[in-house]
């Protein structure tokens, strides 16, 4: 019983909250660049699309079908996104992984929201759906950098 109630205090308020209010839901006319996510454990499944501008996220949606912890996540990342490099992003993912798998911090600003999960280390099988945003939006970014080379 009492791991039902760990779990029940995994979804707090603030998560659900969250999870209720995700940024920048949907997807672009002609983004530069698209990419689906998939946890093949649960099936939360993210997509993002993006457009960039001076090696910037200018716009942004996602397409978030997923538990309560990957939607609170996808809210975070989409509440800090605008305006962010590449590097920025993947540092983010990064330190959220960190955070989730090795005991790490919570991510620094503008990321530093996704601190409200950090009960979800000791649920290994919720880690892929909370990575998924921030994933897809590295992904997104380093192929419509490619293409913009191209």
């Amino acid at each position: 019983m009492s791991g039902e109630n760990d779990l029940i205090k995994l979804y707090s308020g603030r998560i659900l909250a969250l999870a209720a209010d995700i940024p920048h839901l949907g997807r672009l006319d002609a983004p530069d660049a698209t990419v689906k996510k998939r946890s093949p454990l649960c099936g939360s499944t993210v997509t993002v699309d993006l457009k960039l501008e001076n090696g910037r996220v200018a716009e942004f949606a996602q397409d978030v079908k997923a538990c309560a912890l990957g939607q609170a996540s996808a809210a975070v990342v989409g509440e800090a996104v605008i305006g962010r490099t590449r590097a920025e992003i993947e540092t983010a993912r990064d330190e959220l992984k960190a955070m989730l798998k090795s005991g790490g911090e919570a991510p620094s600003a503008p990321f530093d929201g996704l601190e409200v999960l950090m009960p979800a280390r000791e649920y290994k099988n919720r880690h892929a759906s909370i990575l998924l945003a921030l994933e897809a939006t590295a992904e997104a970014m380093e192929q419509a950098e490619k293409a913009a080379c191209a």
